[in-house]
C-alpha cells in the first residue's frame, strides 16, 4: 500500500481530482488517499490557507497530487500565505518539471512539440521579498550557487537519463550581470561534466522568439523561476491550451504533482473542466512511484481518446469532464 497526500484544491480543482482518482483507481494499483482540503476555500472558512500541521502531515506522506488552487486579491486578503508557494519553499521542491508534448486530435499552432521544461521553483523574482522604495517598491531577486547547481544537475541528469540530446540555458545574463550571471556560469559548469549532452544558451527574448517560430529547437530548457512560468504559459498555447500542461514539483526527499494552469473558477461546477493535465501530473507521480507501466497506460488511453473524437470544449470537443473520465477508463481497461 503505498499513501499519497491528495489536495483537492479550489474552483475546477475537486472536480478534475474526483476525475483523476478514478482513473488511477481503475488501474487497480494500491494507493491510499489522506485528503487535505488546504486553500481559498478553507482560507474563507477558517480563516487560514495552510497551516503548519498540514505542511508536517504532508512531509509524512512524502508525495501528494495537488489540484489549483486559487489566489484571492491582495485587495481582498492582505497576508496571504500561499499554499503552493509555502509548500515549494517548505518541502525545499526546487523543481519545477513542465514536459510539453503535442497531443493529437487537437488544433495547435505547432505540431510534434516535445520538450521539457525544468524551471527554478524557490528563488527568483518569486521569493517573495518586495518592500517600499519611495513612491513605489522593489522586488528582491534571488539567485544563489547552491540552488542553480542542483538544478542543473537535475536538468542534466534529466536529459542523460530519458535520452535527450540537448539542453539550453535560458538567461538574461546580459541585463541581469550578477544574479543571471551567476546562473549561467554555474549551468554551464555542471554541463561540463556531460560531454554528450549539446548544450547552448540564449537571451529570453531570443528564445520566446525560437519557441513560437521553431519549437522543434528545444529539447531540455533550464531557466529561471519567472522565465520558466512565462514560456511554460507560451508552451501551452503551442500545443493547444494550458488544460494539456502537468507538472512536478520536485526535491531531494518530496513531490507535489500538479497541473501548470490555474484554478479556473468561471466554469467551476458546469462539469466541463479538462482533466489532461491533471491526468498527465498523475502519470508523473506513478512514474515518480516506480509504477512505470500504469503510467504509460494512462497517457496511451489519452491519446486513443482524444483520436476517438472524445475531447472536452477547451479543445474543440462536446465531451463534459466526467464523459472524458469515463473514455480514459474504457480504454484503459480495454488494455
Amino acid at each position: 500500500m503505498v499513501k499519497i497526500a491528495v489536495i483537492p484544491g479550489d474552483g475546477i480543482g475537486p472536480e478534475i481530482t474526483n476525475a483523476a482518482l478514478k482513473v488511477l483507481d481503475s488501474l487497480n494499483i494500491n494507493l491510499e488517499y489522506e485528503f487535505f482540503y488546504i486553500g481559498y476555500s478553507r482560507l474563507r472558512k477558517t480563516g487560514e490557507a495552510i497551516s503548519d500541521d498540514d505542511i508536517e502531515a504532508i512531509k509524512k506522506i512524502g508525495i501528494a497530487l495537488m489540484a489549483p488552487v486559487i489566489t484571492p486579491s491582495p485587495k481582498e486578503v492582505k497576508k496571504y500565505r500561499s499554499p503552493v508557494l509555502t509548500l515549494r519553499k517548505e518541502l525545499d521542491l526546487y523543481v519545477n518539471l513542465r514536459p510539453v508534448k503535442s497531443l493529437p486530435g487537437i488544433r495547435s499552432i505547432r505540431r510534434n512539440v516535445d520538450m521539457v521544461i525544468v524551471r527554478e521553483n524557490i528563488e527568483g523574482l518569486y521569493y517573495g521579498v518586495e518592500e517600499k522604495c519611495g513612491n513605489g517598491y522593489y522586488a528582491l531577486m534571488v539567485i544563489t550557487e547552491k540552488n542553480a547547481r542542483r538544478l542543473a544537475k537535475f536538468a542534466f541528469n534529466y536529459a542523460k537519463n530519458h535520452g535527450r540530446k540537448k539542453v539550453t540555458i535560458v538567461h538574461k545574463a546580459n541585463v541581469l550581470r550578477k544574479t543571471h550571471g551567476l546562473f549561467l556560469k554555474t549551468c554551464l559548469e555542471v554541463a561540463k561534466k556531460y560531454p554528450e549532452i549539446n548544450v547552448e544558451d540564449l537571451h529570453v527574448d531570443v528564445a520566446s522568439m525560437f519557441m513560437i517560430l521553431k519549437p522543434e529547437k528545444f529539447d531540455v530548457i533550464i531557466t529561471t523561476n519567472i522565465f520558466g512560468d512565462i514560456l511554460s504559459g507560451v508552451c501551452s498555447a503551442l500545443i493547444g491550451g494550458p488544460g494539456l500542461l502537468p507538472s512536478a514539483n520536485l526535491g531531494d526527499k518530496y513531490a507535489i504533482f500538479s497541473p501548470a494552469h490555474g484554478s479556473a473558477p468561471d466554469i467551476a461546477g458546469k462539469n466541463i473542466a479538462n482533466p489532461i493535465a491533471m491526468f498527465l501530473s498523475a502519470k508523473m507521480m506513478l512514474e515518480k512511484l516506480g509504477f512505470n507501466g500504469e503510467a504509460v497506460r494512462i497517457e496511451k488511453a489519452i491519446v486513443k481518446t482524444l483520436k476517438a473524437g472524445i475531447k472536452t470544449l477547451d479543445i474543440g470537443g462536446k465531451a463534459s469532464t466526467t464523459e472524458f473520465t469515463k473514455a480514459v477508463i474504457k480504454f484503459l481497461k480495454e488494455e
